[in-house]
């Protein structure tokens, strides 16, 4: 058996900047990454340090599951990598975690398949996700809605504790600092992302989940999710159901259309008006 892709978008929050999403797909492998919005000046070369990080990732990853690595051996080998580049390319040392490139992972590899079906294995840091739908039902693997509803949260606490209507602005004097903080426990305690530090492969999430034929992954990064963890448009079957429907370019399109009714962040409370959203839509044949 293998993976199919079927659909993909991957839409940059703001068409002036980077996209800080990035993704791979081989026959039996597919991965999304989101970079992190950096919070300060760039260390590397280039637009961003984030874009930077997710497409390195993106390519590594690819390239040692090619050479038939495990999932694990191919995280281990990718952040190997990522460290090993970035201290080459940093213009800068880091003195604050904040500064350090960042990014979720959701990677689904297939590792084998016997009658019934296949077994896929998912790796993930942060708040991509993947949903699963087979046999009627909608399996969730990773915490991008709940991390997402969280993150809703301090936005909206934000606002309120700094006497603002929104949270909209990561680099307003008001809000910055918050971010800082948050983004300084990075790789330490449960809070570990993709990043140039090896250590994290130690700590990356992970999930086996049995799949039979026919069965459909949407692989995604927390901007597209948005549209069941901030926006309620949808519930996970119904989003499936409107990826089969719709297709992902009109999701996309509704997702938009949503954040500029909302321009202001005042109904739903966000760090940014709009987030980098990236999905995969495949198949198990």
């Amino acid at each position: 058996m293998s993976l199919k892709l079927l659909e993909q978008i991957s839409l940059p929050g703001d068409p002036a900047k980077a996209n800080e999403d990035s993704f791979a797909t081989l026959d039996h492998a597919a991965l999304v990454l989101d970079g992190a919005t950096p919070l300060g000046p760039s260390l590397l070369p280039g637009p961003s340090d984030a874009a930077w990080l997710a497409q390195f990732g993106a390519r590594r990853l690819a390239a040692h599951l090619k050479d038939d690595d495990t999932p694990q051996e191919a995280l281990k080998h990718a952040l190997q990598d990522a460290q090993k580049s970035f201290a080459g390319l940093q213009r800068a040392p880091i003195r604050e975690k904040w500064q350090l490139p960042c990014a979720s992972l959701m990677m689904a590899v297939e590792l084998g398949h016997h009658e019934s079906g296949s077994e896929l294995e998912f790796l993930w840091f942060g708040d991509c996700a993947a949903l699963i739908e087979q046999d009627g039902k909608i399996e969730i693997v990773g915490e991008a809605i709940a991390k997402r509803q969280a993150e809703a949260k301090r936005a909206r606490r934000a606002a309120t504790s700094k006497k603002l209507p929104s949270a909209l602005g990561i680099h307003r004097p008001e809000i910055l600092p918050l971010l800082r903080a948050a983004r300084n426990r990075i790789n330490s305690g449960k809070n570990w992302l993709f990043s140039p530090d090896a250590r994290a492969a130690g700590h990356v999430s992970r999930q086996t989940v049995a799949v039979g034929e026919g069965a459909r992954l949407l692989l995604a990064s927390d901007g597209f999710l948005a549209l069941i963890s901030d926006y309620q448009a949808y519930d996970a079957p119904g989003l499936m159901r409107a990826v089969s429907h719709k297709g992902l370019a009109a999701l996309g399109e509704e997702l938009r259309a949503i954040e500029k009714g909302d321009q202001a962040g005042e109904r739903f409370f966000r760090f940014k008006s709009s987030d980098d959203a990236t999905a995969l839509l495949l198949q198990v044949i």
